[in-house]
């Protein structure tokens, strides 16, 4: 996990989203063990506001984010895990969050089937 030390354990989350019953997106998170230990992040329902809000709790409030988003055609396991059909590609977004401190608290790689996204993004002018 970037921003960790080499070989730091993480906890390793793995969802699937679906929309109507249909698959959409994959995301798995890393979160650093130490942050993890003692919350319900590993569990598969960690509770409101999800990882974030267990994290936030353990006192490593969210300063900021980073996301780095590209287009390619999905592997043959993303095919089939979001049932695409032949020709879509898809989004990878991976996101890393940082707390106050700048420690890096959850890197998310997520696969987005490219015809069911509009990512857009607005930032400042200055």
């Amino acid at each position: 996990m970037t921003g960790t030390a080499d070989g730091a354990d993480v906890v390793v989350r793995s969802r699937r989203y679906l929309l109507d019953g249909k698959p959409m997106e994959t995301a798995v998170s890393y979160i650093p063990a130490d942050l993890a230990k003692g919350t319900p992040i590993s569990d598969p329902n960690p509770g409101p506001g999800g990882s974030y809000a267990r994290l936030e709790e353990q006192g490593h409030t969210l300063a900021r984010f980073t996301e780095d988003v590209s287009a390619r055609m999905p592997t043959p396991e993303e095919t089939r895990v979001l049932s695409l059909r032949p020709g879509v590609p898809v989004f990878r977004l991976v996101r890393t969050a940082y707390d106050m401190d700048g420690r890096a608290v959850e890197v998310c790689d997520t696969v987005m089937a490219a015809d069911a996204y509009l990512l857009s993004y607005e930032l400042p002018a200055h």
